[in-house]
């Protein structure tokens, strides 16, 4: 049960490891190096807010590998597919300007109450996205994998849904929201998202999005993690 995030370079197997590990990985940088912080922009509607309200924590930019200019939405017109058909974006949320780490953003509101889900992860752009019967509900900027311990591409399904889960790897650090993508470890759970900090694998992303993607979510929904893929109104998902 070790969906991971944990300290590089650190040793593990203290308490003040496990409070590191629920706080982040270091920023990553060779030795004697440090990655300087980036400003904060001004805050989208519903952004997460940081860790300590008293000191903003550092936010780097991250790109939307959405195509096409939001919001958008698919002509009413266009035929519903069938039952077991291919799961096309039919429309996208209306997020502006930079998006940063720490930042994201959820309405529900062009999308139906029921209807599969599909969740979407680009490696290079380093975003999430939920989409609902084909329109997009939720999106995130999310914590990856590094090298030495990447976060794998392909398609997943949720293998269990995990609300309180702690990691019996490193020192029972909370991993709230877990759901699960493989049994080696593998998972999307809530953390907080910081510019310069990484997994171990995992894909983290922040408590309050975990929150309502947990909610959304069900055992088999697909995941589909991607490096690079550019998508946009009416490409196909599945």
């Amino acid at each position: 049960m070790d969906p991971d995030t944990t300290v590089a370079g650190a040793a593990s197997g203290t308490a003040d490891d496990a409070a590191a590990v629920y706080a982040g990985l270091p920023a990553i940088a060779g030795p004697g190096q440090s990655v300087a912080p980036e400003p904060v922009a001004a805050p989208i509607a519903a952004q997460s807010v940081p860790i300590d309200a008293d000191v903003a924590a550092p936010r780097g930019p991250a790109a939307r590998v959405i195509a096409g200019p939001p919001p958008a939405v698919l002509p009413a017109a266009a035929p519903a597919p069938a039952a077991g058909g291919p799961f096309v974006i039919k429309s996208i949320l209306p997020v502006e300007g930079t998006f940063r780490y720490g930042d994201w953003f959820w309405d529900e509101s062009a999308a139906p109450k029921s209807g599969a889900l599909v969740i979407t992860v680009d490696l290079e752009a380093r975003v999430i996205s939920a989409f609902r019967d084909g329109h997009e509900i939720g999106t995130a900027v999310v914590l990856v994998g590094t090298q030495e311990h990447p976060t794998p591409l392909g398609s997943f399904p949720i293998l269990t849904k995990e609300r309180d889960n702690v990691s019996e790897k490193y020192n029972n650090a909370p991993m709230p929201w877990t759901l699960r993508l493989t049994w080696d470890g593998i998972a999307i759970h809530g953390s907080p998202v910081m510019n310069g900090y990484a997994s171990h694998g995992c894909i983290g992303v922040p408590d309050e999005f975990a929150a309502k993607l947990f909610a959304s979510a069900k055992r088999g929904d697909k995941v589909i993690i991607t490096r690079g893929r550019m998508v946009g109104l009416g490409d196909k998902l599945l």
